[in-house]
């Protein structure tokens, strides 16, 4: 049976923006799109409702909407839609359980840069136990550019993650993209300062360069041989991780980052480097949970 992908829909235009993305990405890899809207009544949650009915109604319509929208964009796309009595992280951690990935809407910290998350993305993102892809209601998310790249971020390449570079590749082959690839070695925050600054030009020196180019090489060679139709670029750098991924993402369509699941108390901790990511990324973001 496959696995569909999830997309929370709650009447907002990021949310239309993450649906529209979403069912761009179940077309590409054959999946079916199942939106998802949840409703828990609360007294005194709009002044302008004057009843519970009145809130059935408007969950019923932003679901309506989104089928007839999605419906008549994608006719072939096998869609599903469901309004869920539950509050919005139950419900989407639920459904995530059985998702390819699930998809988000997010508001933008401005024009230019960066993801606002509330407390539903915040939480959802920390315990999701399939991947979440954050989608901005940006140009850069609404409308796909030829040539687009799927970035993923590559930390410890002595065990490199499957999901995540098995996630990568699979977006990339279905869109038939270039895949690139960034590892960084890190730098001490005392000798360079803090952020997303950057190492000195020359810091990495040819001996380590040619030794961490192997190590790249070693780690991206299964899936290499998996996706033998996918172009893979390298970037190596030496700085802030986040500062480093950031900037490779220039030419991309989707940045695709990692979630270690064991190494924080479940659902508190999406990482530094993911927070940092989402903070400052104009592009969609996927977050791909790990041991």
């Amino acid at each position: 049976m496959l696995r569909p992908v999830v997309v929370g829909l709650d009447g907002s235009p990021e949310s239309f923006t993450a649906a529209n993305w979403a069912a761009r990405e179940a077309q590409r890899r054959g999946l079916p799109l199942h939106l998802v809207h949840a409703w828990l009544w609360q007294t005194g949650d709009l002044p302008a409702a004057d009843s519970e009915d009145t809130m059935r109604h408007w969950a019923r319509r932003i679901l309506r909407d989104g089928e007839k929208e999605l419906s008549g964009r994608y006719p072939d796309l096998p869609l599903t839609a469901e309004q869920v009595t539950t509050t919005a992280v139950t419900a989407l951690l639920e459904r995530a359980e059985g998702a390819e990935m699930l998809v988000l809407g997010s508001r933008g910290l401005s024009a230019l840069t960066g993801f606002l998350l509330g407390s539903v993305g915040h939480q959802v993102l920390a315990r999701a136990t399939c991947p979440v892809v954050m989608v901005r209601a940006n140009e850069r998310s609404a409308a796909e550019r030829p040539g687009d790249e799927i970035v993923v971020a590559l930390q410890d390449l002595t065990e490199a993650p499957g999901p995540l570079l098995d996630f990568a590749f699979a977006a990339a082959s279905a869109r038939g993209a270039t895949l690139r690839a960034v590892h960084v070695r890190k730098l001490p925050s005392s000798d360079y300062g803090y952020g997303l600054a950057t190492a000195p030009v020359g810091y990495l020196d040819g001996d380590l360069e040619s030794q961490v180019n192997r190590e790249l090489e070693t780690a991206l060679e299964p899936w290499r041989e998996k996706y033998p139709r996918v172009t893979v670029e390298r970037t190596i750098d030496l700085a802030f991780v986040a500062g480093a991924v950031l900037r490779a993402t220039a030419q991309a369509g989707l940045l695709v980052v990692g979630r270690r699941t064991h190494r924080s108390v479940p659902g508190t901790h999406i990482g530094p480097v993911t927070h940092a990511v989402l903070h400052h990324s104009t592009v969609p973001v996927a977050v791909v949970p790990h041991d």
